[in-house]
């Protein structure tokens, strides 16, 4: 047998054993393509562009992956007509794999299933929908969340939703990421028949893909096209760019290490030995900071070992206290300048404050923690008394 041929075999018995591996809760929605090590960027602040027509379905804006060019780009959130009656939009989402990120593709059923937890917006806070519902084949508009003239489209319901999610980040697990798990329900939509990402969609993603200012790079996190009112349409009157970036974005260093990116802090659990856990001067927000790090104690007393894990367990989870307890004050005030609508430069000068409160907590966490440790390795430096 020629070795290319050889080569293809290998390939596919590869490919054939990871697609069987999965469960198949995630084997319904994966996608199987790219799995890096550095996540997505923060989610950009955006508006929602009017509904154009009866039956159109909104369908959030994600960051999408090119292996080609090593580089995120951004997919605009637009407004796409169901491929069948009755048939929801589950958005695709990241999630972290344990060695790298993995891409959920989105796809079409009678449910919303898991997305990640992530707060894409209008209707889409993280679980379930809350932007519409279908009612005897029609689609009903939720105009409390959804962008709808109610002059030309009569279907339309008003329901407040309070939506406490004011989180930017786009992907699950890993340091710093969504920690949400898929409710039985989810699981149980996850298993339903579905219909992948009609022609559409596929096209509007590929246009992002081959407009360079969609990239990460080039964009810093704030897309020049942040939605189209129909799929593909990016040069539309009503295609709009992003108010804000979600966060401060710093692009990896593509010829580097990405373990180490400074952007992303969901860089490999500390609890994996082989994790390289990053730990940025430029975090903006104490979720883009890594784990709290531990030191399993080792003394050779077992006693003695279990006192200092005790220790070191009180001080992690009132450091893990204290970062949330920051992260929801920061989060506050966000939404307080949104509700302001406070300029750029209002904006900048909030993510320098923050930038500086996380810096000093973590500078506060790594002093306490090194006080611990010599506390805890001076017993051990003690001459032994005969």
């Amino acid at each position: 047998m020629p070795i290319s041929s050889i080569r293809t075999f290998l390939s596919a018995l590869l490919f054939a054993l990871v697609v069987l591996s999965m469960p198949a809760a995630s084997f319904a929605q994966v996608g199987v393509g790219a799995v890096i090590t550095i996540g997505p960027p923060p989610l950009p602040v955006y508006e929602q562009p009017i509904c154009p027509g009866d039956g159109y379905l909104w369908t959030p804006g994600y960051w999408a992956y090119d292996n080609d060019i090593s580089d995120y780009y951004w997919v605009p959130g637009t407004w796409v007509l169901a491929p069948e009656v009755g048939f929801l939009w589950t958005p695709p989402y990241w999630g972290w794999g344990g060695d790298g990120f993995v891409f959920y593709e989105g796809y079409w059923g009678p449910n919303i299933g898991f997305y990640g937890g992530i707060n894409y917006g209008f209707g889409y806070f993280g679980v379930g929908f809350a932007g519409g519902r279908w009612d005897n084949g029609q689609f009903y508009y939720n105009s409390a969340v959804m962008n709808v003239n109610v002059t030309t489209i009569h279907n339309v319901y008003h329901t407040t939703v309070v939506n406490n999610n004011v989180s930017h980040v786009s992907y699950n697990g890993g340091n710093g990421g969504i920690s949400a798990r898929p409710t039985p329900e989810e699981e149980a939509a996850a298993r339903e028949r579905h219909i992948p990402p009609i022609a559409t969609q596929v096209e509007h993603a590929q246009a992002a893909r081959a407009n360079p200012q969609q990239r990460a790079t080039a964009n810093m996190g704030k897309p020049g096209v942040a939605v189209t009112p129909r799929p593909g349409d990016f040069n539309d009157r009503a295609a709009a760019p992003a108010r804000e970036a979600g966060a401060a974005y710093i692009p990896a260093n593509h010829g580097g290490n990405p373990g180490r990116s400074e952007n992303n802090a969901a860089q490999p659990r500390a609890d994996q030995p082989t994790a390289r856990a990053n730990r940025p001067d430029t975090a903006v927000h104490p979720h883009d900071l890594p784990p709290v790090a531990q030191n399993a104690p080792s003394t050779g007393n077992p006693k003695l070992d279990k006192k200092y894990q005790k220790q070191q367990d009180k001080l992690t989870t009132k450091q893990q206290e204290e970062r949330a307890k920051l992260q929801q004050k920061q989060d506050e005030e966000h939404v307080q300048l949104d509700k302001q609508r406070g300029d750029d430069a209002t904006r900048q000068q909030l993510e320098q404050q923050h930038q500086q409160q996380t810096q000093q907590l973590q500078q506060k966490h790594d002093q306490e923690r090194q006080e611990l440790q010599q506390k805890q390795q001076l017993p051990n430096r003690q001459p032994v008394k005969s």
